[in-house]
């Protein structure tokens, strides 16, 4: 089954080519780029220009805060605490490698 808008989407695509829209257009006649992943090529690049990173990248970042953090306390009990849960960050990241991978 079609688009209901199918038709409309085909008249202003030919209208365009037409109207010579897509005459010297960067990049033609050249092969496209090749992507690791070309079945989600469209939504990484779509996350990497809107400036999200991995999971992991995001909890090496707040590992980092709390080693900060850690350096820069001298109270026993918060120590403790940040210490915990450095190691549960820790295995946050490392799952979060695995399932990236």
């Amino acid at each position: 089954m079609d688009h209901p808008l199918i038709d409309l989407i085909t008249q202003k695509i030919r209208e365009a080519e037409e109207e010579g829209a897509f005459d010297n257009l960067e990049g033609a006649g050249k092969p496209l780029p090749k992507v690791d992943d070309p079945e989600n090529a469209l939504i990484n690049r779509l996350i990497r220009e809107n400036g999200a990173v991995p999971e992991f990248v995001s909890l090496s970042r707040e590992l980092a805060r709390l080693r900060e953090e850690l350096r820069e306390t001298g109270d026993r009990t918060r120590r403790q605490d940040i210490l915990k849960e450095m190691s549960m960050m820790e295995a946050r990241i490392d799952l979060a490698r695995k399932t990236y991978r």
